[in-house]
């Protein structure tokens, strides 16, 4: 079991309010993944719930227990840090024993874990070497079997990507999901990175100053943006917003419309523009449109090859289905 709910939890530090009360629930099993600018509360809102910081109001339940006092070590949760935090004297074998030499776990039943865990994250032929032998990815594997030997209620990742390449990110990004469909159990991971958010979560939590701006699925949150923030955080490229005659000809104070939900024509279209920068990748072509009034770039993303250049004359039409309307508040109407 794996159910972790927040009633009202808030943290100050002094009488600053970084996170002011929130409610949130997740549920066993659940994929949950904490998103929003640099700032925002995440990594203190997933510390706060490993018990790694004070809360100073509310309660935090795990399983429906109150662990709101609870130590660390007495959760149930396994932490992967951004930092790996491997004891670089230790074998693999031996970082990964450790968190069960502390409990007292006899030596068969370590070595039955350390093997199953090797084998799914394939550490196998790596076990007697130290961190300092491994690539990073491997590095950040051996902390994940640190975790999974614990065998915890839930699994809290810290931005465990962040230190890795690119290409790095996209392996593990595919290794954590595929351990989460296996496992089987509560997985919390906190991230800036919206498209590591879209393609790993079940449930999305986007923050903005520790406060939740919404909760949903990654395509409840494409789809149906709550606000302008939601909007404009969610989607790679982020969304177009305009204000002024545009939006209130839809009858809104912003409009909203995504680069995939624009289509791009040298010959007819709605608003009229200049292509600034084109980048052109093979199966999709981004331009960045200027001079159109409504904004000071456009961002169009178009399928397949388009035969457009830096200073061609475009004309921009929206796929009128799919704007995204709000309020003089920044809300949804």
């Amino acid at each position: 079991m794996g159910q972790i709910t927040l009633q009202g939890v808030a943290k100050r530090f002094g009488e600053v309010e970084v996170i002011p009360p929130l409610d949130l629930t997740i549920d066993d099993g659940e994929f949950v993944v904490f998103v929003g600018p640099s700032g925002c509360g995440k990594s203190t809102l997933l510390r706060l719930i490993a018990g790694l910081e004070d809360v100073s109001d509310g309660r935090i339940l795990i399983d429906g227990a109150d662990a709101t006092e609870a130590s660390p070590a007495k959760r149930g949760l396994a932490m992967v840090f951004q930092s790996y935090a491997l004891y670089p004297h230790m074998s693999v074998r031996k970082n990964i024993a450790f968190p069960m030499k502390m409990a007292g776990v006899p030596k068969a039943e370590q070595d039955r874990r350390i093997e199953a865990a090797a084998k799914a994250l394939n550490l196998t032929n790596y076990l007697d070497r130290r961190p300092g032998q491994l690539s990073g990815g491997q590095r950040q594997r051996v902390a994940i079997g640190r975790a999974i030997v614990r065998e915890p209620a839930a699994f809290l990742f810290d931005e465990p990507l962040s230190n890795l390449d690119a290409a790095l990110r996209v392996g593990m990004r595919l290794e954590i999901s595929e351990l989460h469909n296996r496992l089987k159990t509560t997985m919390i991971y906190v991230t800036h990175d919206q498209v590591e958010a879209m393609t790993m979560a079940d449930k999305i939590v986007v923050l903005q100053a520790g406060r939740i701006e919404q909760v949903g699925s990654p395509l409840d949150l494409y789809h149906s943006p709550r606000n302008v923030f939601v909007a404009g955080f969610i989607g790679s490229p982020r969304m177009n917003l305009f204000g002024g005659a545009a939006a209130a000809e839809y009858g809104a104070q912003t409009i909203g419309v995504r680069p995939e939900h624009i289509r791009i024509s040298a010959t007819e279209g709605k608003w009229k523009g200049r292509v600034g920068v084109s980048e052109h990748l093979g199966s999709d072509s981004f331009f960045y449109v200027e001079d159109t009034g409504l904004a000071e770039t456009i961002t169009v993303r178009s399928t397949g090859e388009v035969d457009l250049h830096h200073g061609d004359t475009v004309w921009l039409t929206p796929d009128e289905g799919k704007i995204h309307r709000f309020d003089k508040n920044g809300d949804r109407i």
